[in-house]
């Protein structure tokens, strides 16, 4: 769990990076949350109850953070993005990756810090000079369960307050709320091809817009989706890439073959292999996206989720299509600005790492393909729960 105060300092791709980086685990889960007043006691309870079991030495201290950040404010309820990883020896990992609350001894000497782990970066603990025992500020920076069977307790207790609600929040505040637009960002598959800092560096980059994240998930493209998401793209390319394939290939042949035709013979050659060409280029495209070529697959299995993971996040604020699109940089990465995310880490005008709505009109039809909307994370916990 990241926690608010992490999420409202923009920190959150720091602490992805890691977390995705120094593991060997599979993210299957993402989601940004924003719990009530029930939820907040309830999880606080737990804590205290896992030091009373002596399964957690900061119980109170964690109890009490909850319910000070966690629990509603003024009526605002805070964000948190809740992380799940599936492997083998999860808990310990993240642990490992995370570190533990900062030991009194390391407290009282400010060059013991290491940076090492996520808490040595993020986290605080002041202790009052005075009393030591007395805690003047605490944030964790993250939660995690050290344990698998509180692993467990908890993922139950996200399923009970979570399953019904939506994946995107709709209470963030604004002061100029005609400006406020939304816009979609999918990190593509090559961001995910081995453990690696890049989709966090990728979070990290996008923050620079000062725009909020209001929701973020999992994503597997079905190659139906996949087809109606690129569908714009596929016109595009017989439109302004197909003359150009039809007039290689001309030039192939004649070169080649020392072949000659009619004009008519010609033109018909050029279309032909230009929309072809053109067609298999939009067809990689569904596949890098997807798995799956629309030209191999069997009637029926259009609707199934691909075996390629993407992430969807949706970020709200003043001028939202705009500020991403700044940062993204153009569709190819060799004409890209530094410092943008495609020159950064794109690789061609398809392997370009990150996808982002170019108005609030795409961002409408979108969000309704990628269906942003829909809780896949609660599903997912709930399947792992029913099989324990």
């Amino acid at each position: 769990m990241v926690t608010p105060y992490t999420i409202a300092k923009s920190r959150t791709g720091g602490v992805v990076a890691r977390l995705l980086s120094q593991t060997d685990l599979d993210l299957v889960g993402a989601q940004m949350i924003a719990p009530d007043e029930n939820f907040a006691s309830e999880y606080a309870a737990s804590l205290r109850n896992q030091e009373e079991r002596n399964l957690n030495t900061a119980g109170e201290l964690l109890a009490n953070y909850v319910e000070r950040n966690l629990t509603p404010s003024g009526g605002q309820r805070h964000r948190f993005l809740l992380l799940i990883f599936r492997g083998e020896n999860p808990c310990r990992k993240l642990s490992d990756v995370c570190g533990s609350i900062f030991p009194k001894e390391q407290i009282a000497d400010m060059e013991s810090f290491s940076g090492e782990t996520i808490r040595d970066t993020y986290a605080d603990l002041i202790l009052d000079d005075e009393s030591p025992d007395k805690v003047i500020y605490f944030e964790p920076a993250i939660l995690t369960p050290r344990i698998q069977m509180l692993a467990d307790e908890n993922l139950a207790l996200f399923a009970k307050y979570f399953k019904n609600d939506e994946n995107i929040i709709n209470n963030m505040p604004y002061q100029n709320t005609s400006k406020v637009q939304r816009t979609l960002v999918i990190l593509k598959p090559d961001n995910w091809n081995f453990a690696s800092s890049r989709p966090g560096t990728i979070i990290d980059m996008f923050s620079r817009t000062g725009l909020k994240i209001i929701g973020i998930k999992v994503f597997y493209f079905s190659l139906k989706q996949a087809l109606e998401f690129y569908g714009p793209v596929e016109g595009f390319l017989k439109d302004k890439l197909a003359p150009m394939y039809g007039q290689k290939a001309k030039e192939l042949l004649e070169h080649e073959f020392d072949l000659s035709a009619t004009s008519d013979v010609w033109t018909a050659i050029s279309k032909e292999i230009g929309q072809r060409c053109a067609e298999d280029q939009f067809y990689r495209i569904v596949e890098f996206m997807s798995g799956m070529r629309p030209d191999t697959q069997t009637e029926g299995d259009d609707t199934k989720p691909g075996n390629i993971k993407c992430m969807i996040i949706v970020y709200e604020g003043e001028d939202a299509v705009k500020k991403i699109r700044d940062v993204l940089g153009p569709t190819d990465p060799l004409k890209a600005p530094g410092g943008t995310v495609r020159r950064e880490f794109g690789s061609n005008v398809m392997v370009n790492t990150a996808h982002a709505s170019d108005s609030s009109e795409s961002y409408e039809r979108e969000k309704e393909i990628v269906k942003v909307s829909e809780n896949t994370l609660m599903q997912t916990v709930e399947k792992y729960l029913s099989s324990k």
